[in-house]
């Protein structure tokens, strides 16, 4: 009997923190929403901000895996040029540029 008794104690103490960290867990997200508004109000794109605390938590690895990966898939959509492309275009905009001088 005693045994039950202490794990009920036990039991309602453990779900006592949990409901005070839900409530600072709340809190924070509070801020967090101030802090995004904050930032649109200053013209920044909360989605790309987002993002860029997404990528921050990963490490140097994994970005750049990610980063490679999209850009693979972007480029097999056609929605990015490939390297090779962005240099070709460079070049004929300088070359452009040149005979507009001349």
């Amino acid at each position: 009997m005693a045994k039950s008794g202490f794990a009920a104690g036990q039991l309602k103490s453990l779900v006592e923190r949990i409901e005070r960290l839900e409530e600072e867990k709340a809190g924070l997200a509070a801020d967090i929403r101030e802090v995004y508004a904050e930032a649109k109000g200053h013209g920044f794109d909360t989605k790309v901000m987002r993002e860029i605390i997404r990528l921050r938590k990963l490490d140097s690895a994994d970005r750049q895996e990610q980063e490679a990966i999209l850009d693979l898939y972007l480029s097999a959509l056609g929605m990015r040029r490939s390297a090779l492309e962005e240099q070709k275009a460079m070049l004929e905009a300088g070359a452009e540029e040149e005979n507009a001088d001349s």
